[in-house]
């Protein structure tokens, strides 16, 4: 077995002010990569909705949540997987109600083919890290042997 972290941003903070003041790296990797024999297992931490710079955004829940799955995308893809290798999300959210609902999983369908849905949990919260955030996904997958 051999594990791998992936770190994607240069920015040791990550773009928290709270880390950026005095050089305090932000103590996670974007994914941690576990090579077995029959496969590869994929652990994403949680993505926020903020671009490559680390700005914030949308203001929707529709616009926030297609910036996350964008993230989420990046990292499996840059591990050569798909997002159909996605075995598992968990979701939390600030805002749970019927529009809110509808509009995740509305931009949820543009990136998971039919039929190949992750296993999900949704989790209302109070807030998150990324202040205006209103969703944070976190996902794993496994990747298929090449």
């Amino acid at each position: 077995m051999n594990i791998e972290r992936i770190n994607l941003p240069a920015d040791r903070s990550r773009g928290m002010a709270s880390l950026s003041k005095d050089g305090t790296p932000a103590v996670f990797s974007d994914a941690v990569r576990v090579e077995l024999s029959e496969c590869t297992l994929l652990y994403i931490s949680g993505k926020t909705p903020v671009d490559e710079n680390h700005r914030l955004v949308g203001t929707t829940m529709a616009e926030q949540t297609e910036q996350v799955l964008k993230n989420i995308k990046t990292v499996i893809e840059h591990e050569g997987g798909t997002m159909d290798d996605i075995v598992r999300v968990r979701v939390f959210v600030t805002k749970l109600d019927p529009k809110s609902l509808h509009d995740i999983h509305e931009v949820r369908a543009r990136y998971f083919s039919p039929g190949k849905y992750p296993a999900s949990t949704l989790v209302g919260t109070t807030g998150l890290v990324r202040e205006g955030g209103m969703i944070e996904i976190e996902a794993d997958a496994v990747l298929p042997k090449k």
